[in-house]
């Protein structure tokens, strides 16, 4: 009887770690470096509170959204408007302090920048595994838009 509790316990337990490893499923770190590449201006950094706006040549002017600080890290986004358009979305600040930051964040920025510009407004969903980053994506984009008159 003994054995037999010995190895049921064993099997459970074998179980229960087999089901709880995470493997990888996200695209490569390199992928975020397209996300947070920065306007041939440089990045604008305005303090936590506040919206910046710039002006290019072609009519389109940037506006960059207030830091939100996240449990993780402070995220910040930049939109490019033209027209009363959204034609570009950029993500200067983004946690990356660490391999799981980046993985994380190669594969959560690129899904909300191409929601953002599809919705043409902050009310797109959070991505899964990335909530956090999200919700602070979600605040500077939406101080991003104030900026530029946009609901």
């Amino acid at each position: 009887m003994r054995k037999i509790t010995l190895w049921l316990f064993s099997t459970v337990v074998a179980l229960v770690l087999l089901f709880s490893y995470r493997t990888s499923t996200g695209g490569g770190v390199g992928s975020v470096a397209a996300v947070a590449v920065p306007d041939s201006d440089g990045p604008a950094t305005p303090s936590p509170s506040s919206s910046t706006g710039s002006t290019s040549g072609s009519g389109a002017k940037t506006y960059t959204g207030s830091t939100a600080a996240t449990r993780w890290g402070d995220v910040q986004v930049s939109i490019t408007v033209t027209n009363g358009k959204i034609t570009d979305v950029r993500v200067p600040v983004y946690p990356n302090d660490n391999g799981r930051d980046q993985e994380i964040n190669a594969y959560a920025l690129p899904i909300l920048t191409r929601e953002t510009l599809q919705a043409q407004n902050a009310e797109i969903d959070t991505v899964s595994g990335a909530t956090v980053t999200s919700d602070g994506y979600l605040r500077s984009l939406q101080s991003a838009l104030d900026a530029a008159n946009l609901s």
